[in-house]
């Protein structure tokens, strides 16, 4: 079993308040803020965090699928649209779009899409985030 770290650090008040985030392992920082999270700003947000593990994890899984199956991939690339919107009082992220796209030599578009829907399900951050809709477009390069 492995163990992964994060720390966040938030001051003030959520409106005008701000606050960074740590991942100890590979040192990377950032900032996050309100604006950022519910409008334009150019900081980052949990849900941006959030579609950045799973688009990670996606890859992975669909790149160890692949090879799995004997076609080993040149690149997977994989974008993440994750929605936070108002539901009742609060908010909530009520959907994450996986846009992946794959360069693998010797295989076809059915067998890419069915790889990719199979990582899917079986990527670890997208059955953590099972109360959530993921949707999966694939395309084959």
């Amino acid at each position: 079993m492995s163990k992964h770290f994060a720390k966040a650090v938030w001051k003030g008040n959520l409106p005008k308040g701000s606050g960074t985030y740590t991942l100890p392992s590979s040192g990377y920082e950032g900032r996050i803020n309100f604006h950022s999270r519910f409008e334009d700003g150019k900081d980052s947000s949990p849900e941006e965090l959030i579609g950045a593990a799973l688009a990670s994890c996606f890859s992975m899984a669909l790149s160890h699928a692949l090879d799995q199956d004997g076609a080993t991939p040149e690149s997977i690339e994989t974008d993440a649209e994750v929605t936070l919107a108002k539901t009742g009082d609060s908010f909530s992220i009520t959907e994450i779009l996986l846009k992946t796209r794959g360069r693998i030599a010797d295989i076809s578009a059915d067998k890419f899409n069915i790889k990719a829907k199979e990582a899917k399900e079986n990527c670890p951050v997208g059955r953590a985030l099972q109360g959530v809709h993921i949707g999966l477009e694939a395309e084959l390069l």
